[in-house]
């Protein structure tokens, strides 16, 4: 039996793997902050999380992590872009995966209190990204 084949980028638009890219940066840094990634585009029906994750608080909590990213500042800040009706989609996914105690992948979920943070990603000087954390916007 061979190696499980890595997933392919084929068919993305360079948008689409840049919002991968800020994904998996922020994935980083919050592990880094001592966070647990649960799940990373988590499909709940129609709406996808970008990453469920345990923040350890104190108090600890399962966060949904919502990630914008913009290349410039031309059509606003990337947290900008978040309206009522994308944090009622998030909210709705959320408390789905919270209700099932597990993710579609079968990954468990701890009962906790569950929160939606919000972060920007931009690019930065150099080859560095601005990064901010908004927690708890819902």
């Amino acid at each position: 039996m061979g190696a499980v084949p890595t997933p392919t980028l084929a068919g993305r638009t360079a948008a689409q793997r840049a919002g991968d890219g800020a994904e998996a940066l922020v994935a980083t840094l919050l592990v880094r902050a001592g966070w647990q990634v649960l799940g990373r585009r988590v499909r709940v029906g129609r709406a996808e999380l970008d990453l469920v994750a345990i923040d350890p608080g104190p108090p600890a909590s399962l966060v949904v992590v919502e990630v914008r990213y913009r290349g410039s500042r031309d059509f606003g800040l990337p947290e900008e872009t978040i309206d009522r009706r994308k944090i009622g989609r998030l909210r709705r996914a959320g408390g789905a995966v919270a209700a099932l105690g597990r993710l579609p992948g079968g990954t468990a979920i701890p009962v906790l209190p569950i929160r939606i943070d919000v972060v920007a990603v931009e690019p930065g000087p150099g080859s560095r990204a601005r990064v901010r954390h908004h927690r708890a916007v819902a």
